[in-house]
């Protein structure tokens, strides 16, 4: 998946969208530490703003926990 850095819908949603779906597709899984800031940045060219933003989402939705020091873990539901 890539962000549509032209389209309609914001940047961090797309992100959002994009790690849900890793998520969810079980390609992140409990308790894995998510990819670092920059690598995600990397990846999908998008600002570390953007790239919190997106991870936001998630944290707020309970996919995702930020454990400060440690990094951003998916959540064990």
């Amino acid at each position: 998946m890539v962000i549509d850095h032209g389209g309609e819908r914001w940047e961090y949603l797309q992100l959002a969208d994009i790690l849900r779906a890793r998520v969810t597709g079980g390609t992140y899984r409990p308790g894995d530490k998510i990819p670092p800031l920059l690598d995600l940045q990397a990846e999908f060219g998008l600002s570390s703003m953007t790239v919190r933003r997106g991870i936001g989402v998630l944290v707020t939705e309970g996919l995702l926990v930020r454990v400060p020091g440690r990094g951003t873990f998916v959540t064990r539901r």
